[in-house]
C-alpha cells in the first residue's frame, strides 16, 4: 500500500503555473519532466528550489522536493544527496539566485563535484522580486537598481556561469543551450537528459544553463523577448559544450 502511494510516472501535475506570458520557466520544467519520464526515475527525484521565479515549483511538479533560503540550493542538495545517496537530486535556479546571493554555494558543489544536476534559468534579471539588476544584466540593460543601463564602470561586467565552472575539475558536464526555436528545444531535451544520466551513473556534477526570457520585465512582447535571446542575450552567452566528461 505505502509503496503505491509514492509511486509516481508523470512529473507536471495538471494545474495552471503562476509564469507570465512568454517566459520560457514552464517549458524548462516540461522538458525536465519529459527526461525524468523517460529515464524512469520520477519516483526517485528531488527538486530543490530556493528563491525565485521558479520557487513556486513544487505545485507543479509530481515529485518530492525541499525548498530552501535564498541561493543555499547547491548546499541544501548536497545535504539531501548525502543523506539519499540514490535518490536524482536537482535543482531549478535563476541568475539572481545562482550567481549573486549563491554564488559560493555554486563554485563549491561545483568544486567539490556533487553528484547532483543544476538547471540554470539566465534571464539576466531578478525576476521574481522587481526587475533588479542581477550579475547576468547586460551592459546597457536597464532595470530598476540601474535605470539607465548597466554602465560597467559602476556596475562590473556580466558573469559568465558556464566560463567560469568549467574551470573546474570536477564538473563532468557543462553546457549552456537556448529555447527560442524547435532545434534549441530539441537540443535543450537532449543535453539535460545526459546531465541526469550522468547523476544516474554516478559520474558526478552536470551544469545546464538556459538562456530565458523574461518579458514582464524586459518590458517585451513575448515574440521580441525571443528574438532578444537570440541577437542579444547570445552574443555575450554563447551557446555550447563548455565541458563533457565521458
Amino acid at each position: 500500500m505505502g509503496e503505491m502511494i509514492y509511486k509516481r510516472t508523470d512529473f507536471l501535475k495538471a494545474r495552471p503555473t503562476h509564469y507570465c506570458p512568454g517566459c520560457t520557466h514552464g517549458l524548462e520544467h516540461k522538458l525536465v519532466g519529459e527526461v525524468l519520464e523517460e529515464l524512469g526515475v520520477i519516483d526517485r527525484s528531488i527538486m530543490v528550489i530556493s528563491v525565485g521565479c521558479s520557487a513556486p515549483a513544487y505545485d507543479y511538479a509530481n515529485v518530492d522536493n525541499i525548498a530552501c533560503l535564498h541561493g543555499r540550493a547547491p548546499a541544501t542538495a548536497t545535504g539531501v544527496k548525502a543523506a539519499l545517496p540514490d535518490s536524482i537530486v536537482y535543482l531549478h535556479q535563476g541568475d539572481g539566485d545562482l550567481l549573486s546571493i549563491g554564488l559560493d554555494e555554486t563554485i563549491s558543489a561545483a568544486g567539490r563535484g556533487e553528484n547532483i544536476t543544476v538547471v540554470f534559468a539566465n534571464n539576466n534579471i531578478y525576476g521574481m522580486t522587481g526587475g533588479q539588476m542581477a550579475a547576468t544584466t547586460l551592459i546597457g540593460q536597464k532595470a530598476t537598481t540601474c535605470p539607465a543601463g548597466r554602465d560597467p564602470h559602476l556596475d562590473g561586467y556580466p558573469m559568465k556561469a558556464c566560463e567560469m565552472i568549467a574551470t573546474l575539475t570536477a564538473p563532468k558536464l557543462v553546457a549552456r543551450t537556448a529555447l527560442y526555436d524547435i532545434p534549441h528545444i530539441i537540443q535543450t531535451k537532449k543535453i539535460l537528459k545526459k546531465a541526469f544520466q550522468n547523476q544516474i551513473d554516478k559520474k558526478g556534477y552536470s551544469f545546464v544553463e538556459i538562456l530565458s526570457t523574461c518579458p514582464t520585465n524586459w518590458h517585451m512582447s513575448p515574440q521580441a523577448s525571443m528574438e532578444h535571446v537570440k541577437n542579444e542575450m547570445e552574443e555575450v552567452y554563447p551557446l555550447g559544450i563548455f565541458k563533457d566528461e565521458d
